[in-house]
């Protein structure tokens, strides 16, 4: 017998049980890296996460005999249904035992709710916004996923297709193959676009020793590029300060100077690029908890990384086109090289976003894993 259960947003037991249930249901998975439980708290508490502001969530269980045997939250998000003029229900953490069953009474309480507000579609796996893990695994489940996915075994997706769901965009996600060395023809070409532009690289390393309140006003300039360049991309939302404060704190945790390179001009950032040492590992030993069974792995895939996740890359309106893409690229490439990483790994692009996809294209590269955003008609 099956019970759906709806976990209050102040129940913190219930929502312990909530973020526990993934770990659980992967325990043993090489590939799946849950989250950190004060990521997911801090994600689900509208005292912390000011998208609350502007969007409502649900959180449900599902009881088998008795066992924890799935779970899916519910986002109605009245920010991103405004700006797109959309009728929508978002749900995300999605995870369920392989018994589909147990998957159509989950997002039979989406319909309802959805019906309730006067939705006329559900779509996801999508979260409060573009910072947060979106699509599901639909290729490449032998691949490890990133600090930025969520992994989900194969069966899945055949739930989603019983259940009569659609595809609304896919991401693509590529392994790029670092060089063992510089291309000097980029290096020129960095040099050539900074020299005619007037564009200087700020020594990340040297702010993050002495002035890292001056670097946190850098790096929210970054923040606003990205909330200038990723708006029109789907599912996105305009991020506040509190939003871009609270993403603010999560790269100084992750921060390697020589993966982040943030082009001036006038001392005013106007392009940024964003890389960080895979976590997959440490998350996986961490089993949701940084502290005490995170601390010396992350203090180890800090120093010794084989891989490295792209997290983000942007540059303003005013001067895309001017070339700051190769300063960018020869910057992180140098730093990649430096450290000795083999690969790294793009977080999800839209399958059609070839601005993206051709940064990459000179080298050596190969497509890991599709993800998708399904929809539903209600």
């Amino acid at each position: 017998m099956i019970k759906i259960k709806e976990i209050s947003l102040n129940d913190k037991r219930g929502k312990k049980k909530f973020f526990k249930f993934f770990i659980d249901l992967y325990k043993g998975n090489k590939h799946a890296a849950p989250n950190l439980y004060m990521d997911e708290f801090a994600e689900f508490d509208p005292e912390i996460n000011d998208a609350f502001r502007f969007a409502d969530c649900r959180m449900y269980l599902a009881y088998k005999d008795g066992k924890v045997a799935g779970r899916i939250a519910g986002i109605w998000h009245r920010g991103v249904n405004e700006k797109n003029n959309v009728k929508q229900l978002r749900f995300t953490r999605f995870d369920v035992i392989d018994d589909f069953e147990v998957t159509k009474a989950l997002f039979g309480e989406l319909i309802k709710w959805a019906k309730e507000l006067g939705m006329t579609e559900i779509i996801g796996p999508m979260s409060f916004s573009d910072l947060n893990e979106e699509g599901m695994l639909i290729d490449g489940f032998d691949r490890d996923s990133t600090y930025i996915e969520i992994y989900n075994y194969p069966y899945y997706v055949e739930h989603m297709e019983k259940l009569g769901a659609y595809k609304v965009v896919d991401w693509n996600c590529h392994l790029v193959k670092v060089p063992d060395k510089m291309d000097e023809r980029l290096k020129k070409l960095s040099e050539y676009v900074k020299k005619r532009n007037g564009y200087t690289v700020l020594d990340v390393a040297w702010y993050l020793k002495h002035d890292k309140k001056k670097l946190k006003e850098y790096i929210m300039q970054c923040l606003d590029i990205l909330d200038e360049v990723y708006a029109p991309l789907y599912g996105t939302s305009p991020l506040n300060e509190k939003q871009k404060k609270r993403e603010m704190d999560s790269i100084f945790m992750v921060l390697v100077p020589e993966f982040a390179t943030v082009v001036l001009k006038d001392d005013k950032v106007i392009a940024y690029g964003f890389l960080m040492p895979s976590m997959t590992k440490m998350m996986q030993k961490a089993k949701g908890k940084i502290f005490p069974n995170g601390l010396l792995p992350y203090l180890h895939y800090m120093k010794h990384i084989e891989v490295a996740d792209m997290m983000s890359i942007g540059v303003t309106k005013s001067e895309s086109n001017k070339g700051a893409v190769a300063i960018i690229i020869e910057h992180c490439l140098e730093g990649l090289i430096k450290h000795g990483v083999k690969y790294a790994e793009g977080g999800p692009e839209l399958e059609h976003n070839d601005n993206v996809q051709n940064l990459w294209k000179n080298y050596e590269r190969e497509l890991a894993k599709k993800r998708r955003c399904w929809g539903i008609k209600v």
